[in-house]
């Protein structure tokens, strides 16, 4: 997904990330749901974080959704909802409550065939909550909210602070530039049609336009 070559990472480009970081997380203040919904991802953590809200009696299903995305295609041999589904079961989430949809290769295919499935079992769910990565927040509220927006949805991730999140297979430079792409986004997206408008502060896009201008553009829209 990314060149091999990053920028170095300095206390400037920490302190703009930052400012990202805190733009993309909700900060929801979870209540019990119908339905945990985790959607793909190349980060476990993701999976870990829906299997342990599920444990803790937050939901009584746990939907796993994604195949092979931009991050795992070639990566991982199998897809993501079904990588997810073996941690949530290694965890103690029973067979029986986990609804797997392992098709999708982006955020709205998560929710439009997690509906499909859902019409095919007569499961008609109205609260969820959504778990991804921490700077995925706000773009899987929007995306959810455009394409189903009757249903009441709160927002979870992984609980670890931006400078705690990388490791082995996720850098630093990956999270930002991964920031990056999802801020632009959420600007572009709700102009076709894939998500409903967030509002985005100044202080916010200058940091992203000054990260753009320092080398974190690899995961722009083309």
């Amino acid at each position: 997904m990314f060149n091999k070559k990053q920028p170095a990472i300095d206390n400037e480009i920490k302190i703009l990330a930052k400012v990202l970081w805190d733009y993309h997380k909700l900060n929801h203040a979870l209540e019990k749901a119908d339905a945990i919904m985790v959607l793909g991802s190349h980060d476990t953590r993701v999976a870990e974080r829906g299997a342990s809200l599920w444990l803790n009696g937050m939901a009584e299903y746990l939907i796993l959704s994604g195949g092979l995305g931009n991050f795992t295609l070639g990566l991982w041999e199998e897809p993501e909802a079904d990588k997810f589904a073996k941690i949530a079961m290694e965890m103690g989430v029973p067979k029986s409550a986990i609804i797997v949809e392992n098709q999708s290769t982006n955020t709205g295919e998560n929710i439009q065939f997690t509906q499909n499935i859902l019409k095919e079992r007569n499961l008609d769910f109205q609260r969820f909550i959504i778990v991804q990565k921490p700077y995925m927040e706000r773009r899987s509220y929007a995306t959810f909210k455009k394409n189903w927006p009757e249903k009441l949805v709160w927002v979870a991730s992984p609980e670890i602070p931006i400078d705690s999140y990388p490791n082995e297979e996720i850098s630093m430079a990956i999270v930002i530039q991964s920031m990056v792409g999802d801020l632009q986004r959420i600007k572009e997206y709700p102009k076709l049609g894939f998500q409903i408008e967030q509002e985005i502060p100044q202080e916010v896009w200058q940091a992203f336009e000054q990260l753009v201008i320092l080398g974190f553009d690899q995961h722009l829209i083309k």
